[in-house]
Order: structure tokens, then sequence, then C-alpha cells
């Protein structure tokens, strides 16, 4: 907002908006070992256009199953119903009408054409020269725009283009500035390009035609995907092409979440994207996908909202020191403060805190000591478990337990049903039950089970089960078993040490009902449920 001469009159600036296209379901799924089914590929789109806001979506390629033509007319049906049909868009071929009808009867109207961007492309895996493949791209959109469908247009390698046959790219841009093409796409398909490039390609095709849409479409390659559409966007370009969780071929495309945190915080510059639903979809998208997101993922990594160091959570304490504006508020999830050999007094404060336990200085002090104790031995203390280490330090080491293991045998025979005997006492009650599985850890847990419905005891849901298994290949080096349950709302893990995998994850089990029994389970955020 700015004034305007003596009159004080106020002009409002407008903010340029970014036009977000999310290709999970197309380019995304291009990644090693990921291949969505129909319902999930419904569930994604109905996420991304409706909770999250991006402004299109590009689902599939045309010809590539039968499977894949169904999974598309199930998702245009949904996205007509929604009024979204027009920002469902399929990658299509210049291949006569082939590509064309396939979209036509799928039901959607937006075709993604793909033309070649570079000499060697048109020369070496067409076997044409520029104008035959121009010619052949005008005929295409032509018969486009006879079936009613909307046209944008990749530059397949675009990038390697800019570098080796620039004029081959504004012979292409120069024979179709006229057609009735709505976006021009620019991707960097081997990303090979760093931002500099970046920079001054897309300037210079912007630059050159001021009048047309440009997109970029970034590749990861060289860690520099977010970095291009950075300087892409500064160039000039109106869109950028992204991925929930930067899947993609080989590195993998640019992420959504780190794409939008740069926009709204470096640039100023506007989405539709809604930031508090990122790190739900994310979750969705890595169930769906089988693709895990490192923990230290910007936005959406399991750690990247959790201080480590005392001085940090003392800062915090102090005016917020070591807050930047990547606020977890933002994108629906919430700070935490590690627990472990590098935390301090404030780190404790701020988890009992959160528990809503209150401490002496004397208390906080021995509570402190013994986390650093559990850290040092490589041991991970979850908020979860702060208070059975506060009991066990007030109580001087006995920790009540109202559940104990008193016994438990596994047996794995080759072609027979791995099966488990597990003695337990509640409140000094003892019982026993045996039970089969499909392994050690489900037939133990199947025993468990036939215990609690005797008894008539809720059972908790598990619903993530990691084991983490130190480098080096040792046989019998400790693993750590961390189970996620969910329990009357409330999600929340418990985790153990052995030698044994089973061991720990049974361990980590008994640890879990105590905190049920004693009523110790952290009010923790539920997480979205899957749709």
């Amino acid at each position: 907002m700015r004034k305007l001469g003596k009159t004080n009159i106020i002009v409002l600036e407008q903010v340029r908006k970014i036009e977000i296209m999310d290709t999970t379901l197309r380019d995304g799924e291009q990644t090693s070992g990921v291949s969505f089914v129909a319902q999930e590929k419904l569930s994604v789109v109905r996420l991304l256009l409706e909770e999250l806001k991006v402004d299109r979506v590009e689902i599939a390629s045309a010809h590539v199953s039968e499977g894949e033509f169904r999974s598309v007319q199930r998702m245009a049906r949904w996205a007509k119903e929604h009024g979204h049909i027009d920002k469902l868009e399929v990658l299509g071929f210049v291949d006569g009408t082939a590509s064309l009808e396939w979209i036509a009867k799928t039901g959607c109207r937006v075709v993604n054409l793909l033309a070649k961007g570079s000499l060697k492309h048109c020369k070496y895996q067409l076997c044409k020269s520029p104008e035959e493949h121009l010619t052949n791209v005008k005929e295409t959109i032509a018969m486009a725009k006879e079936m009613g469908m909307t046209v944008n247009l990749y530059l397949e390698d675009w990038s390697n283009g800019m570098r080796d046959s620039k004029a081959y790219v504004f012979h292409m841009l120069d024979g179709l500035r006229e057609e009735p093409v709505a976006r021009f796409m620019l991707p960097d398909t081997l990303g090979i390009l760093n931002p500099d490039e970046t920079a001054a390609y897309v300037r210079e095709v912007v630059g050159r035609y001021p009048e047309l849409h440009f997109d970029f479409h970034a590749h990861n390659d060289y860690d520099l995907a977010v970095a291009n559409v950075y300087e892409a966007i500064k160039a000039g370009a109106k869109g950028v092409h992204v991925t929930v969780n930067g899947l993609g071929e080989r590195a993998g495309n640019a992420p959504l979440t780190s794409v939008i945190a740069l926009i709204h915080d470096h640039m100023k510059l506007r989405t539709n994207v809604n930031e508090e639903r990122l790190y739900d979809v994310s979750k969705v998208v890595e169930t769906y996908s089988g693709v895990r997101v490192p923990s230290n993922k910007p936005i959406i990594g399991d750690n990247v909202f959790t201080q480590v160091a005392g001085v940090h959570a003392d800062g915090d304490k102090k005016k917020n020191l070591y807050f930047n504006n990547l606020l977890p508020e933002r994108f629906g999830r919430f700070r935490e403060y590690a627990l472990g050999k590098n935390a301090g007094r404030s780190n404790i404060t701020k988890n009992l805190e959160a528990l809503g336990i209150e401490l002496d200085d004397e208390a906080t002090r021995k509570v402190t000591a013994r986390i650093i104790e559990l850290g040092e031995k490589k041991e991970i203390v979850s908020l979860e478990e702060l208070p059975y280490i506060v009991s066990d330090v007030l109580k001087n080491g006995t920790e009540n337990n109202d559940i104990q293991m008193l016994n438990y045998s596994l047996t794995l025979t080759d072609g027979l049903r791995p099966t488990a005997t597990v003695k337990i006492s509640i409140k000094g009650e003892e019982f026993q039950e045996s039970a089969a599985g499909e392994g050690q850890y489900h037939a133990f847990s199947k025993a468990m089970y036939k215990i609690y419905r005797k008894l008539e005891k809720p059972v908790p849901e598990l619903i993530d089960y990691v084991v983490v298994i130190p480098p080096g290949g040792k046989t019998n080096a400790y693993v750590q078993t961390v189970i996620t349950w969910r329990h009357e709302g409330r999600v929340f893990k418990t985790r153990a040490l052995d030698i044994d995998q089973t061991v720990a994850a049974i361990k980590a089990t008994m640890k879990m009902l105590n905190m049920i029994e004693s009523g110790n389970i952290p009010n923790v955020k539920l997480p979205a449920q899957l749709p």
C-alpha cells in the first residue's frame, strides 16, 4: 500500500500470485517402486484440490494401461461433480488423435502436450526435422481445440535446448506463439540447471515472449530444484510444478512444501495453497507411496521442529530467540524439545510443561541427570516416556508398573506358524494365554489380545511399527523398535532397545500398556485420518 501526492489517495498494490501445478500422480508416480491404486489417486486428488487448494493437478499419462484409464475416469467423474474438471490435466503425445481420444474418453478436458524442447530430442528420438515436428505439433493442437480441449505444451528437455540449441527453442516458440496454447511449460527434464542458468534462460524466454504464460518444471538431480524454482519465479515464470514430498524420477521433483514456504516467506508472493494442511497431506502420500520422508526434511520431517540443545530451549523461553518464520503451527504441527544427552534444564522444563507436570528445582535436576545418563547410552526418551522417568527418579528407581511381564515363550519352526505363550501380571493377578500368528510379534500380540478380551479391557490400535538398525551390519547390535499407537483419540509412541527386535517390540508394548493403565498418555494432536 502506498500514498500518492497531497491528496493521500491510497493505492493497493497487487501482490503477484504464483500458480501451483502438482504432478505427484504423474511425475511423482515415476519414483522407483511407487504405484498408486485408483482409490489412493482419488484421495490424493481430493486432498490437493479441496484441502491444499493447489491450482492444477497432473494426474496421469495417456496410454499407460487399462487400469490407469479407469482410474482417470473415476477422478474425472469426481472432479466434474465438484467443479474441478478444468483443474485435471493429463500428459498427451504428438501421435495424431490417439492421446486426445484416450483423454477425451476419460472425461478430462486438459491435455499437457509433450513436444520436444531440444534439437537432440527432435533429431535423434523423433528422427524428424524441426519443421516437421512443428507441423505435427500444430496439427495436434488444432485437433485438440476441435475436440473442445485446453492445451498446455511441454517443451521436453528445454534446459538442454537452451544450452545447446537455443535457435531450435526459439524456432518452436516463434511457430507456436500464435497458437491456442494456454501455458508453455519449461522442464529441466534431466535436472542439469544451476540457479544462474535458470535465471538467465527463463528471463530470456519471458523477455522475448512477454505475452505468453510460462511454467517452470524442476528436477532435483543436483539438489537445486528449489533454488532453481526461486530463480525461475524471479525471472518471470508465472507457474511452477511440484510434487508432494519431492517424489519423482531419479532424485525427484521440487517438493511442494519447500516451494510454498519459499514463495510465501522469501519472495513475499501469494499462492492459493493452504499451509496448515501441508503436513497432513504429506503423511497421507508417505503412506500411499511407501517412501518415507527423511526426519530432517524441511517442514515435513519428524525432527525439523525439535530443539535438541538445551541452550536453544532456554532461548525460546527468553523471547523466542531460536524461532524463525517457519513456525510449526503454520503447517499444522507443534514444537518439541528433544530429551537426550544434549538436553538441558530448559528442555526438560518445556516437556514437563507440555505434560502439565510441576517439579521443584531439585527434582528437575535429578530428572535432567537421568535423561542425560540414558542419552549417553544412546537411548532416546520420548515425551510419552517422560512421566515414567519422573516417577522412577522420585521413587528412588522403583518403577510402579501395574502390568508386568512374568514370562513369555516364542517359537519359530519352518513350515509352521509362529506361536507365543504369554504370562503377565495385572495388579498382582496372573494371566496366561497362547496364540499363533503370521510372525513372532503378531503371535505375541494375539496372545495379549486374548487376555485383554477376557478382561474386557480396551485394546489400542497399532498404526506404525519401525525398527531402527544401526549401521555397521553387526548381528549383535542393539536395535530400537518404535511403535505408534492410537487409543481413545490420542496418538502416541513407545520405543525400546534390545539386541532382538521382537524383544524390543515386546518391551515397547509393555510400556504402552502401563501408560494406558496409569492414564499417563500425553494429549498429542491427532493426525489426519487417511481418506
